[in-house]
């Protein structure tokens, strides 16, 4: 247990001068943390152990030189040398300190999977609460970005909206200009059609006019005499044409 209570402190204490480095080599480079060069670090889990309190990596390190059995040599060969040149003495207090040894080993056996379980779980809490700042913030800052994202959506569609507007008011320009240049063709062909038809009036009455006035001069001119052998002709005339038929 108190093994792993210091390698979990050992790596909490990596993990977070792993991620000030991070963060400061990213900070200084764009304000973005780079997490390809420098992903987030995740919390280290203990390594395994033997006999209860011995590290893994022990028995490994010896496993390269003496084999299997070269540690637990090393480990009674030490404990034989230390009590038989009486350097670890064992008095009553060894005995005391034995017993005791085998109650703690007897209580981690027991009472060793609970308290780990409930220390994993304690772990796990207190990480979830550093974590869900975290994703809050990510997720305010996420909800920013589409807020930005729709309101520089928002600006563009302004822009259109006012190029359209420009557009229409474009439009009703030319359609005004269009229909005043209409009213001055129907104006100016007015005028024309009325000095036409004034013209051609003027022609008519001259011609009318004239006419009238050889008919009255040519009727003043034929005698009574002339009147009745133009009538006389034409009685001859008719005469002879009913006489053909």
């Amino acid at each position: 247990m108190l093994s792993r209570v210091a390698l979990r402190s050992a790596a909490a204490r990596q993990s977070a001068s792993t991620a000030l480095v991070a963060r400061g080599s990213a900070t200084e480079v764009s304000g973005v943390r780079d997490e390809k060069n420098f992903p987030r670090p995740v919390r280290g889990e203990p390594g395994k152990v033997r006999l209860g309190f011995i590290p893994e990596e022990w028995f490994q390190f010896f496993h390269s030189k003496t084999g299997v059995t070269g540690p637990y040599t090393f480990g009674v060969g030490l404990t034989t040398y230390l009590c038989s040149k009486e350097i670890f003495v064992m008095e009553h207090e060894y005995y005391t300190g034995l017993s005791l040894l085998i109650m703690v080993y007897v209580a981690c056996k027991k009472l060793g999977p609970g308290i780990a379980s409930w220390l994993d779980k304690e772990v796990d809490s207190i990480e979830n609460e550093w974590n869900e700042g975290r994703r809050s913030t990510i997720a305010s800052l996420e909800k920013s970005i589409e807020a930005e994202k729709k309101a520089q959506w928002s600006a563009e569609g302004q822009e259109l909206l006012m190029q359209a507007k420009k557009e229409n008011v474009l439009l009703q320009l030319e359609a005004a200009y269009r229909e005043r240049a209409m009213q001055a063709y129907n104006e100016v062909k007015r005028r024309l059609d009325y000095q036409l038809e004034k013209s051609n009036l003027e022609r008519r009455l001259s011609q009318r006019a004239m006419v009238d006035w050889i008919v009255r001069n040519v009727t003043k001119a034929i005698t009574p005499e002339q009147e009745k052998q133009t009538l006389d002709r034409c009685i001859a005339d008719l005469s002879a044409i009913a006489a053909r038929q």
